[in-house]
């Protein structure tokens, strides 16, 4: 059968630039167009070269499972973008494009840095362990593509929470916070922790967007409660070990940080996803927009 289109939603109904995925594509837009070529590491360089080993390995590792978590999901996403298409939901298509080019971005500015900074230091893949192998190289593929097949309700809700509530916002926000008290607090790498940023800046919003789209189709089935609750609580064990496996590499910890503070942060994480989300059950979809066009606009960025 050939695929055809009976309408086109511009030139019947028109865009519906008040609801949320319409207001994130003008956040991205706005505040997503800056390029990783454009960083100057000199001064990063100069301070990874003062690094104790320790010190070095330490970013190195945490460098690296950002590079293959960020070119993961630019080579996953293409599934919900489709499903999403498929829906004829062209508001949430047009903030998914810049989604995957974002991430794709990330991608961009993580090589960079281990080339220019880190020095092209190979193969980074063993710092890929048991746990961060359960989340991307087997959870988030199988959520994420599994939509090429079932794209029903129940299988968004597994895509979007392992994507944007355990990945992006819990596991790469508390990465962001050990970058942060690694480098920043100690006055190091400047364009590094600027990069940073900007990327956590870009995931704020693919998270505000996972909190529409599992919050959309919640309030439109309560049943699919259950299946959130699970999905998260299955991930967060893993997300935690994440953590557990890299902190038990090092005695002393690098940079004097502690794994209590990040398992805590990361736990703070995944509590105010849920009770987020949790929103959702009961509420009226026009409810639902406002409360997330509120949130949108009063994040800066």
């Amino acid at each position: 059968m050939v695929a055809r289109h009976d309408l086109f939603a511009t030139t019947t109904r028109g865009l519906r630039r008040d609801t949320p995925p319409m207001k994130l594509y003008e956040k991205a837009k706005r505040y997503g167009i800056w390029n990783p070529s454009d960083f100057d590491f000199t001064q990063d360089q100069a301070d990874w070269q003062r690094l104790t080993p320790d010190e070095q390995d330490a970013i190195l590792r945490l460098t690296a499972v950002f590079q293959s978590g960020e070119e993961a999901v630019t080579l996953d996403l293409l599934p919900l973008i489709m499903t999403v298409a498929n829906e004829g939901r062209i508001e949430e298509e047009m903030y998914l494009t810049t989604f995957l080019w974002e991430e794709a971005k990330h991608t961009d500015f993580f090589n960079r840095w281990l080339m220019e900074v880190a020095g092209s230091p190979g193969d980074l893949s063993r710092y890929h362990q048991d746990s961060y192998r359960l989340l991307f190289y087997d959870a988030l593929p199988a959520a994420l593509n599994n939509l090429k097949t079932d794209s029903s309700p129940a299988a968004q809700v597994r895509a979007s929470v392992t994507y944007n509530m355990i990945v992006e916002g819990v596991l790469a926000e508390t990465g962001y916070h050990v970058y942060y008290n690694a480098l920043r607090s100690n006055n190091l790498m400047p364009a590094t922790v600027q990069g940073v940023d900007l990327l956590k800046q870009d995931e704020s919003r693919h998270i505000a967007y996972g909190i529409f789209l599992i919050s959309r189709l919640i309030a439109q089935d309560d049943s699919l409660w259950p299946l959130v609750e699970d999905t998260m609580n299955a991930l967060l064990m893993p997300a935690i070990g994440v953590l557990n496996e890299a902190f038990a590499c090092y005695d002393p910890v690098p940079f004097g940080l502690q794994l209590d503070d990040f398992t805590n942060f990361a736990m703070m994480q995944f509590q105010k996803r849920v009770a987020r989300l949790e929103k959702a059950r009961g509420a009226s979809l026009d409810d639902l927009y406002h409360v997330t066009q509120a949130a949108i606009d009063a994040n800066d960025a």
